[in-house]
């Protein structure tokens, strides 16, 4: 039976339905990932993992505000031994998971040019990009003791062949699609217009994808996949919108979004009933320094009590946190 494209939305009647207790719920997923320069080329050595240090006060945070983090971890993170030993304890105790990040740039395989496009796995030849995953999703296990049942492709860069490559190797859930943003200008997907709610890549059900959340918000937001597509043309139309109030993009992450626009974006959400709210950062803004979004340490205070904020909100509502465990035991086939 073929595999659908994950770079088209999904046909008709693929929108998956969880069990009835399922309720509403939430999944923190985490980029976790070496630090490089975000404004400068990719490279195969520059890169670095002060930030690892930082994980552990995360982690507890999470395990105070009731948040059952995934760590998406890509190569230099497998091959750190520290990383390995602070992630694989929250991951045996029970109170966190493992999944798959690939950055091709770092990850071996090395035959392709480093270089923007091939920056997503997606673009890569067939048997490169499946060389590099396999080489990382074994690497996962080997070190965690446990196979890893969940993919992010880095940069959000799924390719043509990419749910193949899931499916033959055992993952069960893909959370790559970032409903609402287009990285065709960069060499990468458009997800424009990929649903929001949960839905099946394949036919036989096999392969679920969790989108990465974003809403839009104003009184235009009905309309905004059409205004998205006039951005391309007039760049500043857009912004605009945004600062009138009239159309918002809003992404349920503590990097670049407050809570005040945050707690908007969760209300528009569980208004228009989806199941699983998906949110995402990455690691090295756990500490100051490592990403454009956290630069001090009042920068870092602010990101921690964007999740106190917004998990306390979520409790309000009656939104329960999920672990990958949940989200497989749940869904209807």
């Amino acid at each position: 039976m073929a595999t659908a494209s994950m770079l088209e939305p999904p046909a008709k009647g693929s929108q998956a339905s969880f069990a009835s207790d399922f309720g509403q719920r939430v999944l923190l997923t985490v980029d976790t990932e070496e630090e490089f320069d975000w404004e400068g080329p990719f490279t195969r050595d520059r890169h670095g993992l002060d930030h690892v240090a930082a994980i552990p006060r995360f982690q507890a945070f999470c395990e105070e505000i009731g948040a059952h983090p995934v760590y998406l971890v890509d190569w230099p993170i497998v091959q750190d031994a520290r990383s390995v030993e602070i992630i694989g304890d929250a991951v045996k105790r029970g109170t966190a998971d493992i999944g798959v990040q690939l950055h091709p740039w770092v990850n071996p395989p090395f035959e392709e040019e480093v270089n923007s496009r091939n920056s997503y796995a997606g673009n890569l030849p067939r048997e490169l990009e499946a060389a590099k995953f396999r080489t990382l999703r074994d690497g996962i296990e080997q070190a965690f003791g446990k196979a890893p049942l969940m993919y992010r492709a880095g940069r959000y860069g799924l390719g043509e062949h990419t749910a193949e490559l899931l499916k033959d190797t055992g993952i069960a859930i893909d959370t790559s699609v970032r409903s609402l943003f287009d990285y065709s200008p960069q060499h990468g997907a458009d997800y424009t217009h990929h649903p929001l709610a949960p839905y099946w890549v394949d036919e036989d059900r096999s392969l679920l994808e969790l989108p990465v959340t974003s809403v839009y918000w104003g009184v235009l937001r009905q309309l905004g996949k059409q205004i998205q597509r006039l951005q391309r043309h007039v760049p500043t139309f857009y912004s605009a919108l945004s600062k009138f109030s009239l159309l918002e993009r809003i992404a349920l992450t503590p990097e670049g979004v407050t809570s005040e626009e945050a707690l908007r974006g969760i209300d528009i959400a569980l208004d228009d009933g989806l199941p699983l709210l998906v949110l995402s950062f990455h690691s090295p803004s756990l500490a100051p320094g490592f990403t454009p979004y956290v630069r001090t340490e009042a920068d870092l205070e602010r990101l921690y009590e964007w999740f106190r904020t917004v998990y306390a909100y979520l409790d309000r509502r009656g939104v329960r946190t999920a672990s990958v465990a949940d989200v497989i035991a749940a869904v209807e086939r």
